[in-house]
């Protein structure tokens, strides 16, 4: 695993919450889009209710700020759609790198799975 360093813990920091809180104002438009759907009220419910418990799980939603956890959040950040790797170009080369190759190992592994 790559070590963090301090300028990397403090960037992931600052720009953690203000990812999360763009990634929920996506997610609620979605919900919007749902609920406003010519579907029954039940329907929209419970979809709404299935969204919302699979949502609550992501990285962009509830990730924590522990700095072990760092490199494989921003992997599952960039799976969930939360950001790009281009968001990455602040941080320093090594983490850049190992973040980019862990993610690109695992969507190559997850399409000869499928």
């Amino acid at each position: 695993m790559i070590k963090i360093t301090k300028k990397d813990w403090k960037l992931y920091q600052e720009k953690l919450p203000k990812w999360q809180e763009n990634y929920m104002e996506k997610l609620c438009k979605e919900y919007i889009e749902l609920l406003s759907s010519d579907k029954q009220g039940s329907e929209k419910w419970w979809a709404l209710k299935e969204r919302i418990q699979n949502d609550k799980k992501r990285e962009g939603v509830s990730a924590e700020l522990r700095k072990s956890l760092v490199p494989w959040q921003l992997v599952h950040l960039i799976f969930d759609g939360v950001i790009t790797p281009d968001d990455l170009q602040c941080f320093s080369s090594e983490l850049k790198d190992w973040v980019i190759t862990a993610y690109h190992r695992n969507t190559e592994d997850s399409q000869s799975e499928g």
